[in-house]
């Protein structure tokens, strides 16, 4: 089991939420984010895909519980100079924009990316479980 490190303040990307609402293979080594004291930040764009994921694979009760338990963190929108933002590390590591949106919501506020997602691999402050 991984345990949170680093900073206290991190952001788990559309693939830990979903790892971890289903309970599916990496359920384990998001819960101890996910359970723990530590501030997660939610990009905009996660309670998209999780949403819309949830919406698809299983059905408008678990969106909805997602929905709630992401009211109780910190929801950050899409702006102007995240988007800025977001197209430099797009570009510069060759990030999808989903992706981009994500670290760079994570990089703006000196957060640890939690993620399953190998798009991430080698970026600093990014925990890859």
């Amino acid at each position: 089991m991984t345990t949170p490190i680093g900073s206290d303040l991190v952001v788990l990307d559309s693939s830990g939420w979903l790892e971890y609402l289903t309970t599916d293979e990496k359920y384990e080594s998001f819960a101890p984010y996910l359970e723990s004291d530590l501030t997660i930040i939610i990009p905009t764009v996660v309670l998209y895909e999780v949403r819309k994921a949830l919406l698809q694979r299983q059905d408008k009760s678990a969106a909805d519980v997602f929905f709630s338990v992401a009211l109780k963190h910190i929801i950050l929108p899409f702006d102007e100079a995240l988007a800025i933002f977001a197209v430099e590390f797009s570009l510069r590591h060759k990030l999808p924009m989903a992706d981009a949106i994500t670290y760079a919501t994570a990089q703006q506020h000196h957060a640890k990316l939690v993620t399953s997602d190998n798009h991430f691999s080698g970026l600093p402050d990014v925990v890859l479980l």
